[in-house]
């Protein structure tokens, strides 16, 4: 049943690979694992999160069943593993990992690439579509006005700098815990598209954000986003004309916006608990005003990041094998496991 998630999901890791060793050709620059000294290389810390994500979902859960008693914890643990890490399971979250770390790694290697590939910017033209939109004004300035230049910066950026860890661990929850495994499969997927989608974005039409092309219009208190930007121009003055191993700028779209918006999607659409349904839109929501206050994007790289989102996530739910109403407002899955179809 799964067969057509997993096989875009290998043919998506597949084709970026292919792109990333050809950049890496043409640039003359070697392919790099930008989160090498984490965990040691990929071929040891790829079987750590697996085995980690086998072994927080069996041990935390018999400890905690067992109100501490170690005599219940083999027995606990072997319920589990027979009820919930079945092959399909099993499969899912092997697959899924290895997988998405090389869409990641390859999306990591190629935003690097870019600035040695394409020496046309525009930002010029997306900061006047921005005045445009406001009316003569900056839309960061109009903000700055709105929610003032201390607490607000500090609020935002401490909340926008979860973005980075988070994008490991939610892809491990909807693996790991997903109550129904093509739910696993459509997060996996759609999350391989939506990286890829904003690579290619980056590629067709590069900028590097107003907050680094026109920085005298973010006059904001000293941050941990302060530091992330400085450090960001440095890497990226190290590739161009230094020795430089990596860089992370590029705008145009905002992958913040897309996979924020992709996990509110998700949440909305495969998980019950309205409260949690609400934290991730309002997460949602932050991190595109935090996009425009910090500077990190223009309107239009939002807007594309939302594209990307919806695209991601209806491509990924076909594959998956869900059924959207004629509305597109909600769905369910065709199957719970490959043998077990849903009549509803």
């Amino acid at each position: 049943m799964y067969r057509r998630a997993w096989t875009l999901l290998v043919v998506n890791a597949i084709a970026m690979g292919i792109w990333a060793a050809i950049t890496a050709w043409y640039v003359g620059r070697p392919l790099i694992d930008p989160d090498g000294s984490f965990l040691g290389p990929a071929f040891v810390r790829l079987p750590i999160l697996c085995f980690g994500a086998l072994f927080l979902d069996l041990v935390p859960r018999a400890v905690w069943i067992s109100r501490g008693r170690p005599a219940r914890w083999p027995e606990l643990i072997r319920d589990r593993w027979r009820s919930h890490w079945s092959r399909e399971r099993l499969l899912l979250v092997l697959l899924g990992i290895a997988c998405f770390y090389v869409i990641y790694v390859c999306y990591r290697n190629l935003k690097s690439f870019l600035p040695l590939v394409s020496g046309r910017m525009y930002d010029r033209e997306l900061h006047s579509l921005d005045r445009v939109l406001f009316f003569g004004h900056n839309p960061g300035t109009v903000l700055h006005q709105l929610l003032g230049t201390d607490f607000t910066a500090h609020f935002l950026s401490n909340f926008y700098l979860l973005f980075i860890p988070m994008v490991a661990i939610m892809v491990t929850v909807w693996l790991v815990w997903s109550r129904n495994l093509s739910y696993g499969w459509w997060f996996v997927t759609s999350q391989g598209i939506a990286w890829t989608l904003g690579t290619i974005s980056y590629y067709a039409l590069p900028t590097i954000g107003p907050g680094l092309e026109y920085p005298y219009l973010y006059n904001l208190a000293h941050t941990g986003t302060t530091d992330l930007m400085n450090s960001l121009v440095n890497a990226r003055q190290g590739v161009l004309w230094g020795d430089g191993q990596a860089q992370t700028v590029a705008g145009f779209a905002s992958l913040h916006t897309g996979i924020g918006l992709l996990w509110a999607l998700m949440v909305q659409f495969t998980v019950r608990n309205r409260i949690i349904r609400t934290a991730f839109w309002v997460n949602f929501g932050l991190i595109v005003v935090a996009t425009l206050y910090f500077g990190w994007h223009y309107i239009a790289d939002d807007i594309a990041g939302v594209m990307i989102a919806f695209i991601s996530f209806y491509v990924g739910g076909l594959a998956s094998g869900q059924k959207f109403d004629k509305h597109g407002l909600a769905s369910h899955p065709t199957t719970t496991t490959s043998h077990v179809p849903v009549d509803r």
